[in-house]
């Protein structure tokens, strides 16, 4: 495991347990299979200080993340944390301006380069209706042609304009984007749409899909809102999966 920083500042009871949360984040998401070697991201806005984030250091393992080791950036860049780390620009580049722009909508962001997730965002049609968590997205979903890798700065008003009113981005030929006001919002769409992408993907394989009618989807859709309140928007699994983490290395809360 890497050397684990320590804060130089007494951080705020609020920002500790967001720490807390993203750390473990991280480390699920490794479980999952969700990681890229030391690349992509997983952002969070610290509680009360507006147009502050956290991010994972540039150069540790999703596994080697920690509370403590998490830098703390503003959304000009500017390590705001005294965190010996760096981060990689692609991160800061996209996230910092959906934190900018968005404010609570999108508190917690992920974008990863998920195999299923990254095969969906190359097909020409996207995400298509043709199994249960795919009818969950149906026009829920914005798409952004790919440019090149995110470092310029003047690609974000186009990635805002193409997110619309949506929660989740699909860069084409490159992965999603997934945003939610909590952490725990945005892990289960996270789960959900990978879960939607390897159905998408198996399905395909095998030929010609059954696509879902939209009077369909619309009745799945709204049912659906209904049975959300009851899993506490994704509190109940991401506390599932931090019991599941911690059992196999509670590293993660340092």
């Amino acid at each position: 495991m890497a050397t684990q920083a320590k804060l130089d500042y007494e951080c705020s009871k609020e920002e500790w347990q967001a720490r807390l949360d993203l750390a473990a984040c991280y480390r699920i998401f490794d479980l999952l299979g969700w990681s890229e070697s030391i690349y992509n991201h997983i952002s969070l806005a610290v509680p009360g200080e507006e147009g502050a984030f956290l991010i994972n250091p540039f150069g540790l393992l999703y596994e080697e993340v920690t509370a403590s080791n998490l830098v703390k950036i503003d959304v000009e860049g500017n390590n705001i944390g005294g965190s010996p780390y760096m981060v990689n620009k692609a991160g800061f580049t996209q996230h910092a301006h959906f934190h900018k722009h968005l404010g609570e909508r999108a508190n917690a962001i992920c974008h990863v380069h998920t195999t299923a997730a990254m095969a969906v965002c190359s097909h020409k049609d996207g995400l298509l209706p043709t199994n249960f968590y795919a009818c969950n997205f149906q026009n829920q979903i914005g798409y952004h042609d790919f440019e090149g890798v995110t470092v310029r700065a003047e690609e974000g008003d186009r990635l805002l304009e193409n997110l619309g009113d949506k929660s989740i981005l699909m860069l084409r030929n490159h992965g999603p984007v997934v945003m939610g006001k909590t952490i725990q919002q945005m892990f289960v769409m996270m789960w959900s749409l990978q879960r939607a992408c390897e159905i998408q993907v198996a399905t395909l394989s095998q030929g010609e899909a059954v696509v879902v009618q939209q009077d369909v989807v619309d009745v799945h859709q709204r049912d659906l809102a209904v049975m959300q309140g009851q899993g506490g928007a994704g509190l109940f699994d991401f506390e599932a999966w931090k019991r599941k983490a911690t059992r196999i290395d509670d590293s993660w809360q340092q």
